[in-house]
């Protein structure tokens, strides 16, 4: 389990996002208020964007994020409009290391999953596998449930360019569904193309984790934001309702789309 947030809006100090908000990722590294099967997230973090050419980039981290004297001084450099992030809690079976850390990236695409998949290796793994083009499956380089998913997305994406995001986001969620044979699934994903948001909350065989979204906190003016927890005490935060897709633009008003 991890605990995931994205902004896309006016550009922003890495530092304004991710480590001043009262209820930081950073505070939800140590002390978050919705986790439901970790007490910490200890396990690594890291924080993804684009740069000025438009390619995506990521900064990942196997150590706590309150660990890393080199985070305050990045923090403070870099800014960007778009930013997704997350601080993790490792699940059984998959290793604390450089390459199991989110966000994952491609060449156009960020994504990051909050949830597990109860005996993925065993149960779920081979059909991913199975789905895969040799070019694409040579791209993994960790273990976890939540890189093959990501592989899965882009491998529908690419099998049909004109395919919309939520729309290959809302098959993968089918085809899990058809695969998992009764295994827990908790499947909270934020994906961007560099120009929007896309965000999924959705579980099979238990409640979906927490997740937030909002356009008006005070502390971000016409910015949009998506958290598993609130980073702020702002009212505005809406919980985003189970089993469906939020998408956020910035030229659009929020829109939710059932799975």
């Amino acid at each position: 389990m991890c605990r995931i947030a994205a902004y896309l809006g006016e550009p922003v100090a890495l530092s304004h996002f991710l480590l001043d908000p009262p209820h930081s990722l950073e505070v939800q590294g140590w002390a978050p208020q919705e986790l439901k099967y970790a007490k910490l997230n200890a396990d690594g973090f890291g924080f993804a964007w684009y740069d000025a050419e438009g390619r995506p980039a990521a900064y990942v981290n196997p150590a706590p994020i309150w660990s890393d004297p080199n985070l305050p001084h990045l923090a403070r450099t870099l800014v960007s409009p778009l930013w997704i992030a997350s601080v993790r809690s490792a699940t059984t079976g998959n290793p604390v290391n450089h390459a199991n850390t989110q966000p994952f990236l491609d060449n156009e695409f960020l994504f990051d999953h909050n949830g597990l998949i109860d005996d993925f290796h065993g149960a779920l793994q081979q059909h991913m596998v199975q789905q895969l083009a040799p070019e694409l499956l040579a791209t993994i380089r960790g273990n976890t449930e939540s890189e093959y998913l990501f592989a899965a997305l882009r491998q529908r994406l690419k099998d049909n360019p004109d395919l919309p995001v939520e729309t290959a986001l809302a098959e993968l969620m089918d085809n899990i569904a058809t695969w998992t044979e009764g295994h827990r699934c908790l499947l909270n994903i934020v994906v961007s193309d560099g120009e929007r948001l896309y965000a999924v909350r959705h579980a099979i065989g238990d409640d979906c984790p927490s997740l937030y979204y909002t356009t008006d906190d005070e502390m971000f003016p016409g910015a949009q934001l998506i958290a598993s927890e609130r980073l702020t005490e702002s009212s505005f935060w809406q919980s985003m309702p189970e089993h469906q897709i939020l998408i956020l633009d910035p030229e659009e008003p929020p829109e939710l789309l059932s799975l």
